[in-house]
């Protein structure tokens, strides 16, 4: 049975989610398709650009992405605050950005005068666009609508494009955002069409790391690193960007040369700070995409309420 999206997603119960997008139809998202002999590799910049200039409008953050053939991942943290900070005309300049909007609002942004009721239809537009602007839902749709429509009018047929739902995951703390960022950064990795997370085309760990060799800060549309937890924490991913890098870079070694049980005992310091052995890791970083919320069993308890969720379907982490 479908479950509302409300039991999917709550702001209450976390800002940081993981998110899949699969195709529904034989072609290829991009790739190279043997039985048609046509090459869809073009489609993978077209993702990449729409997610990270609709993060730019948004008040969503991408903290990873990854491209594949016939799907893409995103963990995505919502950025309530910002949304709240935001003036009545930078939420509808941001949402015009990719979204037409009516005449009313069009005389607001001009400075016409507006009679009492045009005002307050105007600030209930307002409002819901600050909504959408958190929204997990209208993010995916503003991508899948976009990608849909130019592939289909470059193949030159009609039809869904993508599976009915995008599928979601709440990711509950710390251990959870990690795990799924890793999933998500190795999996051209894991899937053996890539030998190492700098080689990986069209991953936020990729563009992490050549931003890195550019010497820019951080790549444009992703979500920074803000080092790990302390007082005035700015925005951002509660790590140190180098400390994902080699937790990443090492476990893409250990599922990359399959050692059949035998685990690298040198094992990265992301890890103890996180309280991950490194034989529980690995099978949280490749098992973790199992049911609709990830956490502890501390985080899920505290949790379930919020996703209106009586009993837990999902991916139980170690406490320890």
């Amino acid at each position: 049975m479908t479950k509302a999206r409300s039991s999917l997603i709550s702001i209450e119960a976390t800002p940081y989610y993981h998110c899949v997008s699969r195709c529904v139809r034989r072609s290829f998202l991009c790739g190279y398709d043997e039985q048609a002999q046509q090459s869809y590799e073009h489609r993978r910049s077209w993702i990449e650009k729409r997610l990270l200039a609709l993060a730019g409008a948004f008040c969503i953050d991408v903290c990873a992405y990854a491209i594949m053939s016939n799907h893409y991942h995103v963990v995505l943290h919502i950025n309530a605050e910002k949304a709240k900070t935001l003036s009545d005309v930078e939420v509808v300049e941001r949402w015009l950005a990719f979204h037409h909007g009516p005449a009313l609002v069009q005389r607001f942004m001009q400075g016409d005068e507006l009679s009492e009721a045009e005002t307050d239809r105007c600030n209930e537009i307002i409002e819901e666009w600050r909504k959408r602007l958190v929204s997990i839902s209208w993010f995916m749709r503003l991508i899948n609508q976009h990608i849909a429509s130019e592939a289909n009018r470059e193949d030159n047929c009609t039809g869904h494009f993508w599976e009915g739902r995008f599928k979601s995951q709440a990711l509950l703390d710390e251990k959870a955002v990690a795990a799924a960022m890793a999933y998500v950064d190795l999996n051209p990795v894991r899937a053996a069409i890539a030998e190492a997370p700098e080689t990986s085309d069209y991953t936020s760990v990729k563009a992490r790391i050549d931003a890195i060799e550019s010497n820019q800060a951080s790549p444009a549309g992703l979500f920074p690193f803000a080092g790990n937890p302390r007082d005035s924490m700015p925005d951002g991913i509660p790590f140190r960007l180098m400390d994902y890098l080699a937790l990443v870079d090492w476990t893409g070694r250990q599922v990359r040369d399959d050692k059949h049980g035998h685990i690298d005992n040198t094992s990265p310091p992301l890890l103890e700070r996180l309280g991950f052995d490194a034989k529980s890791w690995l099978e949280t970083c490749t098992r973790i995409e199992q049911g609709s919320i990830v956490g502890t069993e501390t985080a899920i308890k505290t949790a379930l309420p919020h996703l209106q969720r009586k009993r837990f379907s999902g991916f139980r982490i170690p406490n320890h």
